[in-house]
């Protein structure tokens, strides 16, 4: 078997088989198939495409280049939440409490961030001693006793995808739908839950641009799930502004703790019932979604979600004081609102923009090697809709060192766009797929 024939074969139209790629996966991953061959037939797949049993194909194959995890010894249905990426998603740390809390167990692995999208695992470590890089039997110890584990992955998980990804990045093959759902759903197949929801964003601040785009990367994804013999959902959701208020990594946790509270309503609260319901439906502990919405919400009323919360941060050796005392989280030395230099009603936010303010200033990362300052960010006043008037503030630059502030601020004004007409917010769960 040569790989050159099989890239003409894709470049002509053809379906790989099984064998095929397995081939091309196993070696791609050992490092006897280049780079340029393997680029090569990533442009063919961009432009040519990929069926079904193909991307299931390709999938398990990339499933199989390195260690799965086996959650076997965890007791009860496993569930895991994926979100396609954007700003301001704090998601994780609020639904995987909520799920826990009604019985559902959450073994998640997550990624750090990288650029101006945040990454669930810097986020937790806002907790004064949070570990993330912890044991497998402390992971499946956790689980069991209390129901939630967050960890980073292992270096030995899907070891073909991070090798691919790296590669796509720098060619120009990234949007391709069979190589995202492979590359999704290979990572999450290989972290063994039973039950697998994905949060699919699409606006300015996502890679899928528009609800079409997203709609057939989340049939992509459930197809494949299921396929592959587990219970499977995707939701659908806007990221034309960014999600929440907050938008750095101690901000979202305090957001997060918002909700948690019951403080805090709205779009956030909205689509961490959604996700929570379909991932209570389809693991069999609501018959529908009313009654798993309304479990939902009474485990935030009696405060049995919280306190999932601050068991996952002592269960992981964090200072789970900071669950009900959010001052013991890192706090940025400098805080600058941001006025309006005009009065009207905000008709759009950029999304991206905002997630790069807050990267500008030290939040996100450039480069996996960058170290980021958990303690600064952007707090939104104003969202899309809202009535603004002159000199009312846009939002609250968190930063180091006043002059990052000032530079912030002005990048911030820039990301908000107003209109002297009322304007109507779209719908923000653009759909579900079952």
């Amino acid at each position: 078997m040569q790989m050159t024939d099989l890239i003409a074969k894709k470049r002509d139209g053809g379906a790989l088989s099984t064998e095929e790629i397995q081939f091309m996966i196993r070696g791609y991953t050992e490092g006897s198939i280049p780079d340029y061959q393997m680029s090569a037939m990533c442009m063919a797949i961009v432009w040519r495409g990929m069926d079904d049993r193909e991307i299931l194909d390709l999938t398990m194959a990339m499933m199989h280049s390195g260690e799965t995890l086996d959650l076997s010894p965890i007791r009860g249905v496993k569930a895991d939440k994926h979100s396609t990426g954007g700003v301001g998603d704090k998601t994780s740390l609020i639904l995987c409490p909520m799920v826990a809390a009604c019985g559902v167990k959450i073994a998640k692995m997550s990624g750090r961030g990288l650029g101006h999208t945040g990454g669930t695992i810097d986020k937790l470590e806002s907790f004064p001693g949070f570990v993330t890089g912890i044991s497998e039997e402390r992971f499946f110890d956790n689980v069991n006793r209390i129901g939630i584990a967050i960890a980073g992955q292992t270096a030995d998980l899907v070891p073909a995808d991070k090798k691919l990804y790296a590669l796509r990045d720098v060619t120009g093959t990234v949007p391709a739908i069979p190589l995202i759902v492979s590359s999704i759903m290979s990572k999450k197949l290989a972290s063994g839950a039973d039950v697998i929801v994905l949060d699919v964003k699409c606006g300015s601040g996502a890679f899928m641009k528009t609800p079409e785009q997203a709609a057939e990367l989340a049939r992509g994804l459930t197809r494949v799930g299921r396929l592959a013999g587990k219970k499977c959902a995707a939701v659908i959701t806007d990221m034309d502004e960014p999600l929440g208020l907050a938008v750095g990594n101690a901000l979202e946790v305090k957001e997060a703790i918002s909700v948690l509270r019951g403080e805090t309503k709205g779009e956030l609260l909205e689509l961490c019932l959604t996700l929570g319901s379909c991932i209570l439906t389809e693991a069999g502990f609501a018959a529908d979604d009313a009654e798993a919405r309304a479990k939902l919400l009474s485990v935030i009323d009696d405060g049995s979600a919280l306190k999932k919360l601050a068991e996952l941060v002592e269960g992981q050796y964090g200072d789970s004081r900071a669950v009900y005392d959010v001052s013991l989280l890192p706090d940025a030395a400098v805080k600058r609102e941001v006025p309006s230099d005009r009065a009207g009603f905000v008709r759009r936010i950029e999304a991206e923009k905002v997630g790069l303010v807050s990267m500008h200033l030290g939040g996100g990362r450039v480069t996996k090697e960058s170290e980021i300052d958990l303690a600064v960010g952007v707090m939104l006043r104003k969202k899309v809709g809202d009535r603004v008037e002159p000199g009312e503030s846009l939002g609250v630059i968190h930063a180091s060192s006043e002059q990052k502030a000032a530079e912030a601020a002005e990048l911030l004004r820039q990301c908000y766009t107003l209109s002297d007409e009322p304007v109507e917010k779209p719908p923000f769960i653009k759909g579900i797929i079952r």
